[in-house]
């Protein structure tokens, strides 16, 4: 495994070479994977129903 890609992350964090190789596994997949998305709630559904609401159609 090349470890340059993951040693330009780190250092494009900010994080020394040091630090990096003193993180583990777990520590590195919470610095570098994207937050978890919101998910639509009761209140969101409804606000989306009432801003844009099905149109009848004729049969």
């Amino acid at each position: 495994m090349s470890w340059a890609a993951p040693l330009r992350l780190a250092l494009s964090l900010g994080l020394p070479p040091e630090a990096f190789w003193r993180l583990s596994l777990k520590e590195w997949r919470a610095l570098t994977q994207a937050p978890d998305a919101p998910c639509l709630n009761r209140a969101g559904l409804q606000d989306l129903l009432a801003r844009y609401p099905d149109e009848e159609t004729a049969p």
